[in-house]
């Protein structure tokens, strides 16, 4: 499947804020966000148009897209599985994307950004409820368990991404640091993810 090769750092500074793409760098001074406080680009510095209506809710749609590392057309595909399903649309997505298996693999700590836990799922290092699973959008379901493979317990950028990691401070997850598993407790409630953009505005986009 396609993916975006370019340089991630671009997209942070093109939304104007941290979408901690680059893992532990996002979190240093080296951070382009921090150096470089304007848009990529010849004109980057010199931008100060006025942005519409429909210019704020395509700048949240692609916050929200790139910081969960989708294309548009997977993306897409989600706002309808969300808008097919009862309840809130935007909260849906949201909950769409929280349950994907890499982005699990992240909030649990295994890895430093959504893209490394990606080839941690892809690479066959992660197990769902004892079964390999190295599709990244595999949804998981409360009360399944993610595990670090046996055979790649010793993988030294698991135990560093550990170190920097937050996954025993989300509600939703239980995570197991001497045994590098964790468990789905729920599917979270808007509330609780940790996610600073407005779905709303995307709903209202797609919406058009």
């Amino acid at each position: 499947m396609a993916r975006y090769h370019d340089a991630v750092c671009k997209l942070c500074r093109r939304e104007g804020e941290k979408l901690f793409l680059k893992g532990s760098r996002c979190l240093t001074d080296k951070c382009s966000v921090e150096r470089r406080r304007f848009a990529p680009g010849q004109h980057g510095q010199s931008m100060r148009r006025k942005i519409s209506a429909y210019g704020l809710q395509l700048r949240e749609k692609q916050k929200i897209r790139r910081q969960y590392g989708l294309l548009e057309a997977q993306f897409h595909n989600y706002f309808e599985k969300a808008d097919a399903k009862t309840g809130i649309t935007g909260e849906n997505l949201v909950q769409f994307l929280e349950c994907r298996l890499d982005n699990l693999v992240y909030r649990l700590g295994f890895g430093t950004s959504r893209k490394q836990a990606r080839q941690l799922v892809r690479h066959r290092h992660i197990t769902v409820d004892g079964k390999t699973v190295d599709i990244p959008s595999y949804q998981v379901r409360p009360n399944q368990v993610i595990k670090v493979q046996d055979k790649s317990k010793n993988l030294d950028l698991v135990h560093a991404a550990l170190k920097i990691g937050r996954g025993d401070e989300i509600p939703w997850l239980r995570l197991n640091k001497a045994a590098l598993e964790g468990e789905l407790l729920s599917v979270p409630k808007r509330s609780e993810i940790p996610l600073t953009a407005n779905e709303q505005l995307v709903v209202e986009l797609y919406s058009k």
